[in-house]
């Protein structure tokens, strides 16, 4: 096999990487989406599995500076990160680059707020749960070949 060919078909895998990338982060951000609709529009959110979401959705601990909901600043990560992984998938590498810190610092957010259910709201919300899920995978596609070193094969 030639250095071309391997070359190929590392551009290959990465390309797929970074769609695999994009479809988690579409996925949070239509959580995200409507966890931010329905919490501008005054509308209570039905959970299905666990019984905490108003008490979640409801507590201080559920917007930022002035009402902002963190719905909404998780869906606007999420957009950029989708954004970032397509860019990647069509081959700007400086994208792939961006993607990891921004990754890194919803995962660290989503830590905190999975910390703030379990300890200090004492309730749980499944739209958050399953977007601590989604940025746990992200975590895990982005984060985990650079730290295992195959991530110069990514970059």
């Amino acid at each position: 096999m030639s250095t071309a060919e391997t070359h190929e078909g590392a551009v290959g895998r990465a390309r797929v990487w970074d769609a695999l990338v994009a479809l988690f982060a579409l996925v949070g951000l239509a959580d995200a989406a409507y966890l931010t609709a329905e919490h501008l529009s005054g509308n209570s959110v039905r959970c299905m599995i666990v019984s905490g979401c108003d008490e979640v959705l409801q507590s201080s601990y559920s917007t930022v500076a002035g009402g902002v909901p963190v719905a909404a600043l998780g869906a606007v990560a999420y957009f950029t990160a989708f954004s970032l992984a397509t860019l990647a998938a069509f081959g700007y590498a400086g994208a792939r680059r961006l993607l990891a810190p921004l990754v890194a610092v919803m995962f660290l957010a989503t830590l905190w707020f999975v910390y703030l259910q379990a300890f200090v709201i004492r309730a749980y919300c499944v739209y958050c749960l399953v977007s601590a899920a989604i940025t746990t995978t992200l975590a895990l596609l982005v984060l985990l070949p650079r730290i295992l070193g195959a991530g110069k094969r990514l970059a």
